[in-house]
Protein backbone atom coordinates (compact mmCIF):
# COMPACT_ATOMS: atom_id res chain seq x y z
CA UNK A 1 0.00 0.00 0.00
CA UNK A 2 1.42 3.05 -1.20
CA UNK A 3 -0.17 7.60 -1.19
CA UNK A 4 0.82 9.40 -3.81
CA UNK A 5 2.67 12.78 -2.29
CA UNK A 6 -0.46 14.32 -2.65
CA UNK A 7 -2.80 11.90 -0.68
CA UNK A 8 0.07 11.62 1.36
CA UNK A 9 0.37 14.67 2.36
CA UNK A 10 -3.30 14.42 3.26
CA UNK A 11 -3.19 11.57 5.25
CA UNK A 12 -0.68 13.00 6.94
CA UNK A 13 -2.51 16.00 8.13
CA UNK A 14 -5.08 13.88 8.62
CA UNK A 15 -3.39 11.93 10.84
CA UNK A 16 -1.64 14.79 12.84
CA UNK A 17 -5.07 16.37 13.80
CA UNK A 18 -6.12 13.39 15.51
CA UNK A 19 -2.94 12.98 17.53
CA UNK A 20 -3.34 17.01 18.39
CA UNK A 21 -6.94 16.48 19.05
CA UNK A 22 -7.72 12.77 19.89
CA UNK A 23 -10.93 12.95 18.75
CA UNK A 24 -11.23 10.82 15.89
CA UNK A 25 -9.56 7.41 15.37
CA UNK A 26 -6.64 6.37 12.69
CA UNK A 27 -8.98 4.84 10.63
CA UNK A 28 -11.62 7.04 9.60
CA UNK A 29 -12.83 6.57 5.70
CA UNK A 30 -11.01 9.76 4.80
CA UNK A 31 -7.53 8.12 5.58
CA UNK A 32 -8.78 4.10 4.02
CA UNK A 33 -10.19 6.16 0.85
CA UNK A 34 -6.45 7.90 0.58
CA UNK A 35 -4.48 4.86 0.48
CA UNK A 36 -4.53 3.22 -3.02
CA UNK A 37 -3.77 -0.59 -3.79
CA UNK A 38 -0.43 -2.00 -5.15
CA UNK A 39 -0.93 -4.72 -7.33
CA UNK A 40 2.37 -7.00 -6.77
CA UNK A 41 4.74 -9.24 -9.59
CA UNK A 42 6.46 -10.15 -6.35
CA UNK A 43 7.66 -9.61 -2.82
CA UNK A 44 8.87 -5.84 -2.70
CA UNK A 45 7.84 -5.12 -6.42
CA UNK A 46 4.86 -3.57 -6.57
CA UNK A 47 3.29 -0.85 -8.66
CA UNK A 48 -0.04 1.03 -9.94
CA UNK A 49 1.33 3.10 -12.94
CA UNK A 50 1.58 1.23 -16.43
CA UNK A 51 3.38 2.68 -19.17
CA UNK A 52 3.55 1.97 -23.02
CA UNK A 53 6.44 2.94 -24.77
CA UNK A 54 6.91 3.94 -28.78
CA UNK A 55 10.15 4.45 -29.61
CA UNK A 56 12.41 4.31 -32.78
CA UNK A 57 16.25 5.13 -34.44
CA UNK A 58 16.44 8.56 -36.30
CA UNK A 59 20.02 9.75 -37.84
CA UNK A 60 21.74 12.78 -37.92
CA UNK A 61 21.77 13.03 -41.66
CA UNK A 62 20.63 16.29 -43.31
CA UNK A 63 20.60 18.14 -40.02
CA UNK A 64 19.13 15.56 -38.08
CA UNK A 65 15.79 15.50 -40.50
CA UNK A 66 14.39 12.45 -39.58
CA UNK A 67 14.47 13.82 -35.74
CA UNK A 68 12.74 17.26 -36.21
CA UNK A 69 10.09 15.33 -38.17
CA UNK A 70 9.58 12.35 -35.44
CA UNK A 71 8.72 15.39 -33.22
CA UNK A 72 6.37 16.84 -35.73
CA UNK A 73 4.64 13.80 -35.55
CA UNK A 74 4.82 13.75 -31.67
CA UNK A 75 3.29 16.83 -31.68
CA UNK A 76 0.37 15.73 -34.20
CA UNK A 77 -0.69 13.16 -31.92
CA UNK A 78 0.10 14.67 -28.30
CA UNK A 79 -3.47 16.41 -27.59
CA UNK A 80 -4.90 13.01 -28.35
CA UNK A 81 -2.64 10.91 -26.32
CA UNK A 82 -2.77 13.19 -23.26
CA UNK A 83 -6.54 12.86 -23.78
CA UNK A 84 -6.66 9.35 -23.18
CA UNK A 85 -8.52 8.80 -19.67
CA UNK A 86 -5.98 7.94 -16.92
CA UNK A 87 -3.33 9.11 -18.52
CA UNK A 88 -0.72 10.53 -15.77
CA UNK A 89 2.14 11.85 -17.60
CA UNK A 90 3.68 11.70 -21.49
CA UNK A 91 7.32 11.86 -21.84
CA UNK A 92 9.92 11.92 -24.86
CA UNK A 93 13.42 10.61 -24.23
CA UNK A 94 15.85 11.89 -27.09
CA UNK A 95 19.61 9.97 -27.29
CA UNK A 96 21.84 11.92 -29.08
CA UNK A 97 24.62 9.21 -28.33
CA UNK A 98 22.49 6.05 -29.68
CA UNK A 99 20.08 8.12 -31.54
CA UNK A 100 17.20 7.03 -29.61
CA UNK A 101 13.66 8.35 -29.44
CA UNK A 102 11.02 7.40 -26.99
CA UNK A 103 7.70 8.31 -25.98
CA UNK A 104 6.17 7.10 -23.07
CA UNK A 105 2.64 7.36 -21.94
CA UNK A 106 2.08 6.50 -18.22
CA UNK A 107 -1.65 5.08 -16.85
CA UNK A 108 -2.86 4.27 -13.75
CA UNK A 109 -2.96 0.76 -14.06
CA UNK A 110 -6.64 0.35 -13.75
CA UNK A 111 -6.78 2.56 -16.49
CA UNK A 112 -4.39 0.75 -18.82
CA UNK A 113 -6.92 -1.91 -19.76
CA UNK A 114 -9.26 0.38 -21.42
CA UNK A 115 -6.36 1.53 -23.59
CA UNK A 116 -5.51 -1.19 -24.39
CA UNK A 117 -8.84 -2.29 -25.91
CA UNK A 118 -8.77 0.71 -28.12
CA UNK A 119 -5.16 -0.41 -29.39
CA UNK A 120 -3.72 2.52 -27.71
CA UNK A 121 -5.43 4.77 -30.40
CA UNK A 122 -3.68 7.34 -31.54
CA UNK A 123 -0.60 4.36 -31.62
CA UNK A 124 -1.72 2.97 -34.81
CA UNK A 125 -1.75 6.64 -36.20
CA UNK A 126 1.55 8.04 -34.83
CA UNK A 127 3.85 4.63 -35.79
CA UNK A 128 2.43 4.90 -39.92
CA UNK A 129 3.59 8.53 -39.14
CA UNK A 130 7.23 7.62 -38.10
CA UNK A 131 7.62 4.67 -41.01
CA UNK A 132 6.68 7.55 -43.49
CA UNK A 133 9.86 9.14 -41.96
CA UNK A 134 13.32 9.22 -44.03
CA UNK A 135 15.75 8.19 -41.46
CA UNK A 136 13.76 6.57 -38.79
CA UNK A 137 13.99 2.43 -38.26
CA UNK A 138 13.37 0.02 -35.37
CA UNK A 139 10.09 1.29 -34.73
CA UNK A 140 8.77 -0.38 -31.88
CA UNK A 141 6.60 -0.47 -28.92
CA UNK A 142 6.67 -1.68 -25.44
CA UNK A 143 4.67 -2.11 -22.06
CA UNK A 144 5.97 -1.91 -18.43
CA UNK A 145 5.42 -0.79 -14.91
CA UNK A 146 6.46 2.67 -13.47
CA UNK A 147 7.25 3.76 -10.24
CA UNK A 148 9.17 6.36 -8.53
CA UNK A 149 11.63 5.28 -6.27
Amino acid sequence: IILNDSAFSKAMLAISRTFLTRRTPLTTPYIRNQIASMITITEGVEFDTIAREWRCKWTDDDDKASLQAAQKALESVLAEVKAVEGVTGVTRTVCGGCLDFKVSTSLSADKFGDWEEKKFAPEADFLKKLEGIDGISMIETQTFTIMPM
